[in-house]
């Protein structure tokens, strides 16, 4: 008889892999999450289907004072890309949640946080195509006609929305996507029209490379260290592949020629105690250096998450005031 499958993978009992490729998952009541979920009366959210085929999701969030809106008072969008280093999360985790909430109440925008495909049941780059597909949902929505808005969510029709003021954010793993996003969509997101993005804001996005940093050898965090770091990158990487793989690496040896990419502004935020902060402080230099337009800004003692996992904390609103400033300087 042939011996049991057993585990070969093992991401903080959230996720398992076992020897024979089966993957268990924690369903999220099992999970014992270190975060409560935020009740905000302020803010009203709901889930819809973006993808039909696929049955993925999003959750809608938006400020309860716009629920009428006019032609001068119009919500701008943001997107929400989730972290979990491409194998865990979800829209409807708490830390999520509780982000998102406090990105429609402090920033004044309607929220869209869709979910993606996880590895390793799908490697990249499904959850980047999930990404665009989320855009692609939002482009399809602002090019409905008024007379046939009733087929429209409501919440995007009526000129509610501004569907030209649209900013990417991502946490993580989500940062990396709302990279790859900007590179697909490029300057002016001319491939999404009427939908124009006018700026990503990557929050200690989650790049790899075979190369180690400094702070990546560095002493590790409450919530992360390098092995978890790397059993990530084995996981939703495709098979065979190093971290210098595209999706992992934006300067690797097969990566996308970023001199020859018009880009959008990018704002790129990460804690200065992050064992990801040397890695995308190289990220944003390098970009500075080939003319793109980004701000790097650094958060004192902080660590992985900060904003995403304590949305409501004094150094959470200082990080959205960066934000709010960013979005006005490059709202047209």
């Amino acid at each position: 008889m042939g011996s049991l499958p057993h585990i070969v993978e093992d991401c903080m009992g959230v996720l398992q892999l076992f020897s024979d490729g089966s993957v268990h998952r924690c369903s999220m009541k099992d999970i014992n999450f270190p975060f409560p979920v935020v009740h905000d009366d302020s803010v009203d959210f709901k889930d819809v289907v973006f993808d039909k085929k696929l049955n993925i999701s999003l959750r809608l969030y938006r400020p309860k004072s716009h629920a009428s809106a006019t032609p001068t008072n119009l919500l701008p969008v943001v997107f929400y890309f989730h972290g979990g280093g491409f194998c865990v999360g979800s829209r409807v985790w708490p830390n999520c949640h509780n982000c998102c909430i406090r990105l429609a109440s402090g920033l004044d925008a309607l929220v869209v946080a869709p979910d993606y495909r996880l590895a390793p049941e799908h490697k990249l780059p499904a959850a980047l195509d999930d990404a665009v597909s989320a855009v692609e949902w939002l482009q399809r929505e602002a090019l409905m006609s008024a007379g046939s808005s009733g087929e429209r969510d409501a919440w995007l029709g009526g000129g509610l929305v501004d569907f030209d003021r649209v900013y990417v954010v991502g946490d993580s793993s989500g940062g990396n996507m709302a990279h790859h996003v900007a590179v697909r969509l490029g300057a002016g997101s001319v491939k999404a029209a009427p939908v124009r993005v006018r700026g990503y804001v990557l929050l200690a996005p989650f790049f790899g490379g075979e190369e180690r940093t400094k702070s990546e050898e560095g002493p590790p965090e409450t919530f992360l260290n390098l092995e978890i770091l790397d059993r990530f990158w084995r996981l939703s990487m495709p098979k065979g592949e190093s971290r210098d793989h595209p999706m992992v690496n934006p300067f690797g040896p097969d990566s996308p020629i970023l001199k020859e990419v018009d880009l959008d502004p990018i704002l790129v935020m990460v804690g200065g105690n992050e064992m990801l902060k040397d890695r995308v402080e190289l990220y944003s230099r390098r970009l500075k250096e080939l003319g793109k337009k980004i701000e790097y800004v650094e958060f004192d003692g902080q660590q992985h998450g900060f904003l995403t996992n304590d949305p409501y904390s004094e150094v959470a609103n200082e990080a959205l005031q960066v934000i709010k400033r960013f979005m006005n300087e490059n709202s047209n």
